[in-house]
């Protein structure tokens, strides 16, 4: 039976840029190196749409395509979570339902809100999980980050766990991280299958001491990330707190400077994609921010300044 002490995932799960030619059209040869990279680099699955993927800059028929071109291309090689984030139930439904379909491992999914005011209570977004729960067979990661504005208490989300079937999944990406998985995980218990970190694991150490079983990444260098989270599951916290503390600049410059730009920028500059260019009206990374991350970088030899070489 699945759960807290048996998760059917774990691991490391970057999430997967959305790639562009220069003219804004979807560069579909570009995501495909990128997802080979990606598993490359010893990733346990990916995550596609996500807000890191510009998903916010995607028409619903560009999501289908990218959804279609990545689940076959990857062809089962690792699990794949879709991102079907909306504000309307049935729309939210209907897509974690067609991600699904497609071969979807997981859907990852924000409580519902528009802009900066539109929110709804906790009965309403109850209700909306449990309308996407009932579409689908498979587990939905509820993503409790800054940018939907709503308070999810951890009491609320291990009921919610408890309640409604496919709810089984939680990335932190909320300040207080650590704290909100542990009380999590002591609330919820077996029915928080997956307790994880996100928010480019700017909070890794601290989640995973408090916890966490997974962590959803930026995709640049997985395999600089991943040997933090097999010491400390091993329980060699020295080695994990050694590497962590080797790869915290990067993971401090593409979390607080970079953003979602600095895995295309890595992978453009070591010859992975094309084009590193956001969509418009994103603004393109700074030509100094980009040079400090690629110094730094450089000083850490990561496999995606090499793998297309």
């Amino acid at each position: 039976m699945p759960g807290l002490s048996n998760p059917r995932y774990r691991g490391i799960y970057p999430v997967v840029p959305t790639t562009f030619h220069e003219d804004g059209t979807l560069d579909l040869a570009s995501q495909k190196r990128c997802v080979d990279f990606m598993i490359d680099s010893g990733v346990d699955g990916l995550c596609i749409l996500a807000n890191y993927s510009e998903q916010f800059l995607l028409g619903d028929d560009e999501r289908e395509t990218i959804t279609r071109t990545v689940m076959e291309h990857v062809a089962g090689r690792v699990p794949v979570i879709v991102t079907t984030t909306h504000t309307s139930t049935a729309i939210c439904a209907e897509r974690s339902r067609r991600a699904q379909d497609m071969g979807a491992a997981m859907v990852m999914v924000m409580p519902p809100y528009h802009g900066a005011t539109f929110r709804f209570s906790e009965t309403q977004i109850q209700s909306f999980y449990q309308g996407v729960s009932g579409a689908i067979d498979i587990p939905i990661m509820v993503q409790d980050a800054p940018a939907a504005g709503t308070a999810l208490p951890p009491v609320f989300l291990a009921r919610m766990a408890r309640e409604i079937e496919q709810v089984s999944y939680f990335k932190m990406e909320t300040a207080g991280a650590a704290n909100k998985l542990r009380e999590l995980i002591a609330l919820g218990g077996e029915a928080i299958e997956g307790p994880w970190d996100g928010e480019e694991a700017i909070t890794l150490l601290a989640d995973l001491e408090a916890g966490a079983t997974g962590a959803m990444t930026g995709g640049g260098f997985a395999d600089g990330i991943r040997p933090i989270i097999e010491a400390h599951r091993a329980g060699d916290k020295d080695k994990a707190f050694e590497q962590y503390q080797r790869w915290l600049p990067l993971i401090n410059h593409e979390n607080r400077q970079a953003g979602f730009l600095a895995a295309k920028a890595l992978m453009k500059e070591g010859g992975v994609i094309a084009c590193e260019a956001p969509r418009a009206p994103w603004p393109p990374l700074h030509p100094e921010v980009r040079r400090q991350l690629i110094d730094i970088a450089r000083r850490l030899d990561p496999l995606v300044l090499r793998w297309a070489r």
